[in-house]
């Protein structure tokens, strides 16, 4: 991720949902956007993936196929720590649901549908996060 001041970061998104047209929107947005993009049915199809992409971004839904979305959070921060952003999304606008993704080391919890608008919403934040971190590291 490029952080260097006036420059615009573009990332590496990974978009894990079972529902194609969702993902599918998601992805091309990201693409339109100048981003790259990779798109994961299923949790088992994300781990897949991560063999040959490292996203700084994932988008997961929580509920998938074959495992919990959430489950998918928690590996991903195992696996990348801090440097990736993770972002849940669900159609179940439930309070209880969105505090899970928290505490299962989402970053950002959104209600489908992923419109134009909270994807920006989320690059802004993971660019903010990213920032932050930085600056963190070189104060330690």
């Amino acid at each position: 991720m490029d952080l260097r001041v006036g420059m615009v970061t573009k990332h590496k998104i990974l978009v894990v949902d079972d529902y194609p047209d969702a993902a599918e929107s998601a992805c091309a947005w990201f693409v339109m956007h100048g981003h790259e993009c990779r798109i994961a049915y299923s949790v088992r199809e994300a781990l897949a993936q991560l063999a040959t992409f490292h996203p700084d971004i994932a988008l997961v839904d929580i509920g998938l196929p074959d495992r919990s979305g959430l489950e998918l959070a928690r590996e991903l921060r195992v696996r990348f720590g801090r440097s990736i952003y993770v972002a849940a999304m669900t159609g179940w606008a439930e309070v209880d649901i969105g505090h899970r993704a928290i505490t299962s080391g989402c970053d950002q919890y959104m209600i489908k549908p992923a419109t134009g608008n909270k994807l920006h919403f989320m690059l802004s934040e993971a660019s903010r996060t990213a920032m932050r971190d930085v600056e963190l590291t070189h104060v330690a």
